[in-house]
């Protein structure tokens, strides 16, 4: 069994700034009479973005900071969306102060612009406090069977994931097939024709986030919905009728999480950071369906979070940067040439 590695002047002007707000989900005080989450702001408020997905993780995460003597009296406003669309509006100067996305290239952004920390990515667990592993999520009592990637490219099937020039959980549903195919990218041909099949002529939709396409799903789209693990749970939680495999090969999804190192609030955003690796933090992610990544964690969750025979990572493909560039380059990555094939 392969083991994981641990390893987003006048009049014109000013509608434009409120627009920019809204858009943004605001930030500290920007935005008067927004409600808040968390403390009373007695300490001050951060400004949380964040992809879509993880908002339930958020919901129980924030509370429990509060309680702490480093959270106390600390607020939240928060914006929740796509996780590259997220990145863009921190990159062109949302208010944020922590920030959490699907995919570390989202974060790189950031650091490119001199907004997080070059080493941001330095500590025991590689800026990354919890994740998932890519699944597909069925009809009730999954009545094509479906149970293998195999069955994605079978005639008349129609798969929902989002477009992965917006949302990262795109990129790690197209990465999961890939990597199978190609046996960790061995071979490359044979993974990218995949790849190329399952957009072609079996992925008729693709909406913007990974919260989308589930509401794409349950509204009755498609056969089959490539997501997050986590998303699977939520949705079975929640009560709505579906079912979910996780094939016995996938994909390991690490969610990087950091700091605005300009935020004037930088020791409190530290400080809720460091409460994403606490045993309470921890915790609370896997009783919200993310995997955990503290190892005495894993092992309490053990039977929640079943380990398929085969989990890849992206540092098996030769790691995010070369990923990016090699799939996902808007000009010539091979993965980005086979979404504008499905255009034309």
């Amino acid at each position: 069994m392969r083991q994981p590695r641990v390893s987003f002047p006048g009049i014109l002007g000013l509608l434009g700034l409120v627009l920019l707000l809204a858009g943004c989900g605001g930030g500290p005080s920007d935005i008067p009479g927004q409600k808040t989450v968390g403390g009373d702001g007695s300490r001050g408020t951060l400004g949380l973005f964040a992809y879509a997905v993880p908002k339930v993780g958020f919901d129980e995460i924030i509370p429990e900071f509060a309680q702490t003597p480093e959270g106390a009296g600390v607020a939240f406003l928060q914006s929740f969306g796509a996780s590259a669309d997220q990145s863009r509006k921190v990159a062109n100067g949302a208010p944020a102060d922590v920030v959490n996305f699907s995919a570390e290239p989202d974060i790189r952004r950031l650091v490119d612009a001199g907004l997080v920390a070059p080493d941001w990515d330095a500590g025991q667990y590689n800026g990354v406090p919890f994740g998932s592993v890519v699944t597909l999520v069925v009809r009730p009592g999954n009545p094509l069977g479906i149970e293998t990637w195999e069955d994605l490219l079978r005639p008349g099937i129609e798969v929902v994931t989002p477009n992965p020039f917006s949302s990262g959980s795109a990129k790690w549903n197209l990465l999961a097939p890939y990597a199978v195919m190609s046996e960790g990218g061995a071979e490359r041909e044979r993974g990218l024709d995949f790849v190329r099949a399952l957009v072609l002529d079996h992925i008729k939709i693709q909406p913007g986030s990974s919260r989308e396409a589930t509401e794409a799903f349950l509204q009755g789209r498609g056969d089959v919905l490539i997501t997050y693990e986590n998303e699977a749970i939520f949705l079975q939680r929640m009560g709505d009728p579906v079912d979910f495999i996780t094939p016995d090969q996938t994909l390991r999804i690490d969610n990087p999480m950091a700091v605005i190192e300009n935020s004037p609030r930088r020791d409190i955003a530290e400080d809720f950071l460091a409460f994403q690796y606490s045993k309470e933090g921890q915790r609370t992610w896997a009783r919200a369906g993310f995997r955990p990544v503290d190892p005495e964690v894993q092992a309490e969750f053990a039977g929640e979070f079943p380990q398929p025979s085969t989990v890849w990572a992206v540092d098996d493909l030769g790691g995010w940067r070369q990923v990016n560039d090699e799939y996902f380059d808007p000009d010539h990555g091979a993965i980005s040439t086979i979404y504008y094939e499905a255009l034309r």
